[in-house]
């Protein structure tokens, strides 16, 4: 299924941050354009979670970044937005997350709107929210 709404997240180290969030977060590599010259470097990278993509790259310094005033969160100062994933089982995928090193920050727990859900910031300070609560479900 084809989603025109895709996020694109900015890493000051995009390989390592590949690698946790398919670790802690259960993302799936789909494609991965380093630098030929500096494996480091991601040019591009677009990551699965089930039939959902986000894509990132690393933080250089071009047209793009200058004009939207891209920038990581810790050189913003703090995160400026959050991703939301729906998650079957809130207390395990919370439990994985923490074993391969993100920081939870809010605990599972039962929510006054329904569901149940948790958030957690991964190594650069990326805000994300995982719950079995669906926002499409309940409308």
């Amino acid at each position: 299924m084809r989603h025109e709404l895709i996020p694109n997240l900015r890493y000051a180290d995009a390989a390592r941050a590949i690698a946790f969030l398919c670790d802690a977060f259960g993302f799936t590599r789909h494609a991965v354009f380093a630098d030929d010259a500096n494996p480091a470097l991601i040019h591009h990278a677009q990551l699965l979670w089930q039939d959902r993509m986000i894509m990132l790259s690393s933080v250089v310094d071009s047209p793009f970044a200058q004009g939207g005033r891209i920038t990581t969160v810790a050189q913003a100062g703090g995160a400026t937005m959050s991703l939301y994933l729906i998650v079957a089982d809130v207390d395990a995928h919370a439990d994985r997350a923490r074993a391969a090193g993100a920081e939870i920050f809010l605990e599972p727990v039962d929510q006054d709107y329904g569901g149940r859900g948790y958030s957690a910031r991964d190594f650069e300070g990326n805000v994300w929210s995982f719950g079995n609560y669906d926002p499409w479900a309940a409308v």
